[in-house]
């Protein structure tokens, strides 16, 4: 999928036109912190994993690491990135660009709680110069995701 179709899947909810171009890349989460001009925590950083029977999203703050034996407690499997092909395969979004949005039927988006501390996050939006300032509410009611998830560390202080 290309920013085209993630503005227009954004639209049905009156946002396509709210996608941010930069010039330069956003595809890391420090690269996007600069073209923003946020802290990095605050970059809503997407991975491609593969789940038991299809691929998984989960969305995190840019600060989070997926932390494998809470994956592993949530989804039942050891957490597997997905290959650059295979995330451009099956999501439709390349290495950079991954996102929560007009994704392929049967993928399923989970938000890391981590998120939650901050009043609007970024995600990317197709490509890896783009992004969309949203609520974290408004991210999961955007992505449809199916829950939030606690499969994170690094981000609370006393870690």
């Amino acid at each position: 999928m290309s920013t085209q179709a993630v503005k227009e899947y954004l639209d049905q909810f009156g946002r396509g036109g709210d996608i941010l171009t930069f010039e330069a890349t956003t595809a890391t989460v420090e690269l996007a912190a600069q073209a923003v001009g946020v802290e990095p925590a605050r970059i809503a950083k997407t991975l491609s994993l593969q789940g038991k029977e299809s691929p998984l999203i989960i969305v995190m703050a840019g600060d989070a690491k997926l932390y494998n034996g809470a994956y592993k407690a949530q989804f039942g499997l050891k957490a597997k990135m997905l290959t650059p092909e295979e995330a451009l395969e099956k999501t439709g979004h390349a290495v950079g660009g991954v996102c929560p949005f007009a994704l392929p039927e049967g993928i399923p988006v989970y938000l890391d709680v981590s998120l939650q501390r901050f009043s609007t996050v970024f995600p990317a939006c197709g490509s890896s110069h783009n992004a969309i300032e949203l609520t974290p509410q408004e991210l999961f009611d955007y992505s449809r995701a199916a829950g939030w998830v606690d499969v994170c560390k690094g981000w609370r202080e006393e870690e």
